[in-house]
């Protein structure tokens, strides 16, 4: 079995400007090596307000798919720009998961990349542990 099906990003932030020809911008990188479509279940929490949950996502068997964290929406409804947030991914099939940001605030501009955490849970949310 390749993946995990459930994922934590502690670290998300959307920069409101961008210097230069680049937009800022933060992706969640998803790899389905199995043959069925993985089904994603994604909340976004924050530090003042209550979470964006009931986000849906698919990543086609045996694809990889880039999310843009600033297309996430519910009901009309995405993560602002300049607040913290952190994203919580369940999946229906073990999948992998990754993190990239690209800051392009000053004419230096950074490219981070990193694993997402893998939890190990029976259930598809944080409280089924």
């Amino acid at each position: 079995m390749k993946g995990e099906t459930h994922w934590i990003i502690p670290d998300g932030f959307i920069p409101p400007e961008s210097s230069g020809s680049l937009t800022s911008h933060e992706a969640i990188c998803v790899l389905n090596c199995h043959e069925e479509n993985a089904n994603l279940a994604i909340t976004v929490y924050f530090e003042d307000r209550p979470p964006l949950e009931g986000i849906s996502e698919t990543v086609h068997g045996k694809r990889t798919k880039h999310i843009r964290t600033s297309s996430l929406h519910r009901s009309g409804e995405r993560i602002p720009e300049n607040v913290p947030y952190a994203i919580e991914i369940a999946s229906d099939v073990p999948v992998i998961v990754q993190y990239s940001r690209l800051d392009t605030t000053q004419p230096e501009l950074a490219l981070m990349s990193t694993m997402a955490y893998p939890l190990k849970t029976r259930g598809m949310g944080v409280h089924d542990e």
